[in-house]
C-alpha cells in the first residue's frame, strides 16, 4: 500500500529490531497512530519488524555469548531488515543498547540510539537529576550514565532491594503482558523515593514500563523511552 503524504517526499522505511513483544508492540503502535497527524488518516511510513525471541537474548546475556552474542542477534536483525527494504533501524529495548557500538560499526543500516534520544529530551526540558528505572542490567549498566554525563545531567538508581523487585516485575510480569496493581504501586513508591533523593524526573528505561506507569501515576515527570524512540523514528523517517 502506498502512503499518501502532503509532500512529494517518500518517508524512509522504518526497521524495528524487536526484543520483547510488549515494548516492540507499543513502539509500532505509537508510530502508526502518531503518523496520521502528518500523513493523514490510516497512513504511516512503511515499517518492517524482525525479532529474535527474548529467550534468545537472555541465553546470550546469561553466559553463552555475553554482549558479543547479543550484538550478533541485533546485527542479524539489521541484515534481515535491510533485505526487507528498511532504511534505518530502531530497537525498542533499552538494555541491549549496551552493545550499540559493537552493532553500529558493523551494521548495514544506521541505528537510532534510544538513550541519546531520551537524553536530548531531558536536556530540552532542563532536567538536572534523573532517576533511572529498567532491568537490572540497565540500572547497573552504562547505557544511560554515559549519555547523561555528556549532557551534564546527574542520575540516581533505586536501592538494591528495589532494583531486584523492579527487575522481577519486568521479567516475570511486564514482558508477558501482565500488569498488576500491586506492581504499579510498588514502582510508584520507588519513584517517590527517587524524588526524595533529589531527582526532578524519571526515565522509564524499560520499554514495557510505560504500559504500567503513565504520567498520572508518577510524582515525577516521566521520560517514556518507548514513545520518545517512536517519535524520533517518525521525524527521521520524514527527514530528507
Amino acid at each position: 500500500m502506498t502512503n499518501r503524504h502532503n509532500s512529494n517526499h517518500t518517508p524512509k522505511h522504518i526497521g524495528i529490531a524487536a526484543c520483547s513483544a510488549e515494548g516492540a508492540a507499543l513502539c509500532y503502535r505509537t508510530i502508526c497512530q502518531e503518523a496520521q497527524a502528518v500523513m493523514g488518516k490510516h497512513a504511516h511510513p512503511q515499517i518492517s519488524l524482525h525479532n529474535h525471541c527474548l529467550e534468545s537474548y537472555m541465553y546470550q546475556l546469561e553466559g553463552k555469548g555475553g554482549w558479543s552474542g547479543v550484538a550478533e542477534l541485533m546485527l542479524d536483525s539489521a541484515e534481515r531488515l535491510k533485505k526487507s527494504g528498511a532504511d534505518f533501524v530502531i530497537c525498542p529495548d533499552n538494555t541491549i543498547h549496551q552493545c550499540f557500538d559493537l552493532v553500529q560499526k558493523r551494521s548495514p543500516l544506521k541505528w537510532l540510539h534510544i538513550a541519546q534520544i531520551v537524553g536530548v529530551e531531558a536536556k530540552a526540558n532542563h532536567f538536572t537529576k534523573l532517576g533511572i528505572l529498567g532491568t537490572g542490567y540497565l540500572m547497573d549498566g552504562p547505557v544511560y550514565p554515559l549519555e547523561l554525563a555528556k549532557l551534564d545531567i546527574a542520575f540516581e538508581t533505586p536501592d538494591e532491594t528495589d532494583k531486584r523487585e523492579i527487575n522481577r516485575i519486568i521479567f516475570d510480569e511486564l514482558v508477558s503482558g501482565v500488569f498488576l496493581d500491586q506492581s504499579r504501586i510498588y514502582i510508584q513508591d520507588v519513584i517517590s523515593a527517587l524524588r526524595r533523593r533529589g531527582c526532578d524526573g524519571v526515565i522509564l528505561g524499560c520499554t514495557e514500563l510505560p504500559l504500567i506507569i503513565e504520567q498520572q501515576d508518577s510524582v515525577l515527570p516521566i521520560l517514556d523511552s518507548t514513545r520518545l524512540l517512536a517519535r524520533k523514528a517518525l521525524r527521521y523517517s520524514f527527514s530528507k
